[in-house]
């Protein structure tokens, strides 16, 4: 090959590699921000060509979900403030003789409204219930979510204001990454809670956006690995050695660990892998057949009915 072919081959091979670590440190940028909502966002039937393909190749804004109350059941709006400075807004909802406490912690993107069924079913059940938005969703303050680094600092912070308001046992309830936030609270601070319900957690930050892509119907590699590595240098820590499922060792309370069987996020291999990593001696694993990455209680709330009323009731 002549030396021109050669040096024309290398640029060509250099530009490309820039381009392409470019474009995964915007996509990664966009995936861990929240922007408020001022305005309604142009849906993808609304933009321009231009709009599109920049939104392909560079990502486009997430914006703060908006909180909507229709929780009629009596409560109260409080605001928690973390180790770091972050004011978590949250709904404390009482019950007169309650059977104890739990705390929710909803999805990535999400906010505490949109489990609103999960927080009528547990008043039912007999207990009083603590849901917060994380930093940077619904509205609490921050803009930049780390999928679950620094938000374990949230779960420790509602996990003390309630041990601090009462004497009654404390369980943890976490969907996605609430859920994986869970475990690597537990690990990191040395929860002790009374039992733990995880729906549908993932192994680590790296599945995580393999997930997000399959979502997307894009090939996970090299893709998943660079938004990884972009995620975690733009926010200050090495995101490969997140890993929620090694978390799972630190736990010995008892646990419910429930996933959809159509999920295309999370994978039954991760789920398997954090339950065999759960080191607790009253473990137990339900897989939900009709759903896939959602509220199972919403999709398939008879199956959810029984086995969480059954696993919050059993004396271990």
């Amino acid at each position: 090959m002549p030396k021109w072919l050669k040096r024309t081959t290398g640029y060509v091979l250099l530009a490309f590699f820039i381009l392409f670590n470019v474009m995964m440190a915007s996509q990664a940028y966009y995936f861990t921000h929240f922007f408020p909502l001022t305005e309604k966002p142009a849906t993808t039937a609304q933009m321009s060509g231009m709009a599109k393909w920049k939104a392909l190749l560079l990502g486009m804004p997430f914006y703060k979900s908006k909180v909507a109350d229709s929780l009629t059941i009596p409560h109260q709006n409080i605001t928690l403030t973390t180790a770091d400075g972050q004011e978590l807004s949250a709904w404390w909802i009482p019950k007169d003789s309650a059977l104890g406490t739990i705390i929710l912690f909803h999805g990535h993107g999400s906010n505490k409204s949109a489990l609103i069924p999960e927080e009528k079913a547990f008043h039912t059940l007999g207990y009083q219930v603590l849901a917060i938005d994380f930093r940077a969703h619904g509205n609490s303050t921050g803009t930049i979510c780390t999928v679950g680094y620094k938000e374990a600092a949230d779960v420790k912070a509602a996990y003390n204001y309630v041990k601090a308001h009462t004497q009654q046992p404390v369980i943890l309830y976490g969907i996605s990454l609430g859920a994986a936030t869970i475990l690597q609270a537990m690990q990191q601070y040395a929860l002790n809670p009374d039992k733990i319900i995880l729906e549908m957690p993932f192994g680590n930050l790296q599945k995580a956006a393999e997930g997000k892509l399959r979502t997307m119907h894009l090939p996970t590699e090299p893709l998943a690995a660079a938004l990884t590595f972009w995620g975690g240098i733009e926010q200050g820590f090495w995101a490969f050695h997140f890993k929620p499922q090694d978390a799972a060792t630190a736990v010995h309370c008892p646990v419910l660990l429930q996933w959809g069987l159509q999920d295309q996020r999370v994978t039954q291999s991760e789920t398997n892998t954090i339950f065999k990593n759960l080191a607790s001696h009253h473990k137990e694993m339900v897989v939900y057949a009709l759903s896939h990455h959602q509220s199972l209680l919403q999709n398939e709330p008879a199956k959810w009915g029984k086995t969480v009323s059954d696993f919050l009731y059993k004396q271990y």
